[in-house]
């Protein structure tokens, strides 16, 4: 298996630091709103992972973290007259409600920053100590000239960056790149006890702290988006590594951005969505599919077409299981299954082919449309169980098929179709035809006559 790793800028041969176990860290949200299509896409993309390390026996430890103090979180507060853990609080469910919905598998844990002052404080106080940190008026700063790698997670060198998002702006740092690592309280903020005074921690040493906490000083895998490589995963590096003397962090995946109609996704450019705003007209599978559609390390574009062309390719699929697996709730006969591995082998190859290569999920969904070109074409239920056992592996066609009554009008379509046929008057049975799958019915030809079904929602 060949993982791309941004620190080395390469593709790299996955080896764990211990075989066949995986500790992987995700950045998870400041939870102080809905969360957005960005966050869909980077959590779908790292549950995918975890789904494929999973299938190939791995030992799966996920850590994903709840930024439950921050800025943000504290102007909402401040704002709506709530107290700033009751806006956490109700935000950590509405994110489990969105991120079921889209049959994202529960992490191992979620710590929550509010959780781990003390070890924060213990971890400040360790850089300090080693001359990485200093503090000023009850802030305490990362000095970034005292860990001479610094940057190279991002490939900025020291004259060329600027303080990024979140990373404070103060005349009593050394260096405008030094990093807040504990902020002193101001009226009115949660604030916590520490040598320095009461306060709160910056943002980039909560992760630094849930992870090692969780995983240990070194673990294998760390993603998040690429907003994400600078500043925040580069001053996780630094401080991690600064007080520990270790590496870090063995891969470093990250996935692409989303765009809206080619541009970047803004509340103030008006095409903002939330996951709630697209699951209002799309199934969630649907979304799930058009995400998995693209390499997560490319970026991908949203748009109403896209998702429309995805929902038809997802109901192209579930019809090869539900017309050629006659009943997908029973377990598989055996003798079926070793038919499938027989017979359709090169199928299962393939598509574990693309996913070895950089967990290449849009080379694995076209091996999935091959499949079910087979199974239609030769009525295999070997082929669609093995297009539900791969689509599984991928968090898609799990649903079953149900019973579903045919209106007497697209039946009364149908039965015009084939008598067209008969007929050869083949332009009059392909309208039709489009007709039928207008409102939303899938037809198939048999020996028999025909059969309809419902297409998938």
């Amino acid at each position: 298996m060949q993982v791309y790793n941004t620190l080395s800028r390469q593709k790299e041969e996955f080896a764990p630091l211990k075989p066949n176990k995986v500790n992987m860290y995700v950045c998870g949200v400041t939870v102080y709103d809905y969360c957005h299509l960005g966050h869909a896409r980077a959590y779908i993309v790292f549950d995918m992972i975890r789904r494929y390390l999973l299938h190939q026996g791995y030992k799966v430890n996920y850590i994903q973290n709840f930024t439950d103090i921050d800025d943000k979180i504290i102007r909402k507060a401040n704002e709506s007259g709530l107290d700033p853990q009751a806006i956490t609080e109700k935000f950590i469910q509405e994110y489990f409600t969105d991120f079921d919905r889209l049959g994202i598998l529960r992490a191992t844990d979620y710590p929550k920053a509010t959780e781990h002052i003390t070890d924060i404080v213990a971890l400040i106080e360790t850089l300090v100590q080693k001359g990485h940190a200093y503090a000023v008026n009850g802030d305490v700063y990362y000095d970034v000239t005292s860990f001479p790698r610094y940057g190279k997670l991002s490939g900025r060198k020291f004259e060329d960056n600027e303080a990024g998002a979140r990373v404070a702006v103060d005349d009593a740092k050394k260096n405008p790149l030094d990093f807040a690592l504990w902020k002193a309280a101001k009226a009115g903020e949660p604030a916590w006890s520490s040598p320095w005074g009461k306060g709160r921690p910056g943002w980039h040493i909560e992760c630094s702290v849930m992870s090692m906490k969780k995983l240990g000083q070194s673990f294998d895998i760390h993603g998040g988006g690429q907003d994400l490589i600078f500043p925040h995963h580069e001053n996780e590096i630094a401080q991690s590594e600064g007080a520990t003397g270790q590496p870090y962090v063995k891969y470093w995946l990250h996935n692409g951005f989303v765009n809206i109609n080619e541009e970047k996704m803004s509340k103030s450019l008006g095409n903002f969505f939330t996951i709630r705003d697209i699951l209002q007209k799309y199934a969630p599978e649907t979304l799930r599919f058009f995400v998995l559609s693209t390499h997560y390390r490319s970026p991908i574009n949203f748009s109403e077409e896209q998702l429309i062309e995805a929902q038809k390719g997802l109901d192209r699929l579930y019809q090869a299981v539900w017309e050629n697996l006659p009943d997908s709730s029973a377990p598989l006969d055996v003798r079926a299954a070793d038919a499938a591995k027989n017979n359709y082998s090169s199928y299962e190859k393939e598509f574990t082919d693309y996913m070895d290569d950089d967990f290449n999920s849009a080379g694995a969904l076209g091996v999935l449309f091959n499949l079910a070109t087979a199974a239609n074409r030769e009525h295999s239920p070997q082929a669609a169980a093995l297009l539900k056992k791969l689509g599984g592996i991928l968090g898609l066609l799990q649903a079953e098929k149900k019973a579903t009554v045919i209106p007497a009008a697209i039946t009364a379509l149908a039965e015009q179709r084939l008598t067209a046929k008969q007929n050869k008057d083949f332009t009059l049975a392909d309208k039709l035809r489009a007709e039928i799958l207008a409102q939303g019915y899938a037809l198939k030809d048999t020996a028999q006559g025909f059969i309809l079904s419902k297409l998938a929602k």
